[in-house]
């Protein structure tokens, strides 16, 4: 099976499942969130939401693997090139493991895919666990984007609540920096797609007026990397575990 990568969660799935060598090509996004594909000299093409068909077709993949964001339109133009594609889109954690399997089933891995799901169940209750001991749930603004401002997906709502807070917004939507500034959260995780860990935090509260707000105040906003809360993928166990952190310091610890 030649599996075409377009976005970062595919190809970090395929390296939990050792299944690097499927891939006969990624994007530059993938190299940034899977270092080990450097090395590997992979042509590397546009993502899910810019893809085009020409040089897709150039690499002639068995299947052309897609996950959230996608543009439709991008998406049907590879089809009606007549390319397979799988195009993913969970939108909670229990969509996350079933697309884990599903990748596992597709590469022929899914002793693998099973072990790297259970992992992730595992790491999950583990923090929750603990997370159970602390007195309070702090309110928690998790942003995907900055302009315009976009809460982050519902996966990362079930990351909060499980690492004891309490999620800010409606997961996914669109919001303004008014209504964070009255609802003054006590965290505030920035998580820029695209941006890595390149959020320049200090600047964004100051252009918003968030100063003030108590999660500035106690040196709780901070830049959390995009592949570790955006990308469906097994790197979600690390945005768990620096959420737990940031909510209850007094709990959890860098190991």
């Amino acid at each position: 099976m030649r599996i075409l990568s377009l976005q970062p969660s595919v190809s970090l799935v395929l390296e939990s499942l050792g299944r690097l060598d499927a891939l006969v090509g990624c994007t530059r996004y993938c190299l940034d969130a899977v270092p080990a594909l450097r090395s590997r000299g992979l042509p590397v093409v546009r993502d899910s939401w810019s893809s085009e068909t020409e040089e897709i077709l150039g690499l002639s993949p068995d299947l052309v693997i897609a996950s959230v964001p996608y543009r439709q339109e991008s998406l049907a133009a590879i089809l009606k090139a007549g390319l397979p594609v799988l195009a993913l889109a969970p939108h909670s954690l229990a969509d996350i493991y079933a697309d884990i399997r599903l990748i596992g089933a597709v590469v022929d891995s899914r002793e693998a895919a099973g072990t790297a799901v259970a992992a992730m169940r595992q790491a999950v209750a583990e923090v929750a666990a603990i997370a159970a001991k602390a007195t309070r749930r702090p309110l928690v603004y998790c942003e995907e984007w900055g302009k315009p401002l976009i809460h982050s997906q519902p996966w990362v709502k079930e990351l909060v609540e499980a690492a004891g807070g309490v999620f800010l917004g409606d997961p996914g939507k669109i919001t303004e920096a008014s209504a964070i500034a009255e609802a003054d959260p006590d965290v505030i995780a920035f998580a820029w797609c695209g941006a890595g860990d390149r959020v320049p935090v200090d600047r964004v509260l100051a252009k918003r007026g968030w100063l003030q707000l108590k999660a500035a105040r106690n040196g709780r906003a901070v830049c959390i990397p995009d592949e570790l809360l955006n990308t469906p993928a097994p790197t979600l166990v690390g945005g768990l575990r620096a959420l737990a952190m940031l909510m209850h310091p007094e709990l959890f610890t860098l190991d």
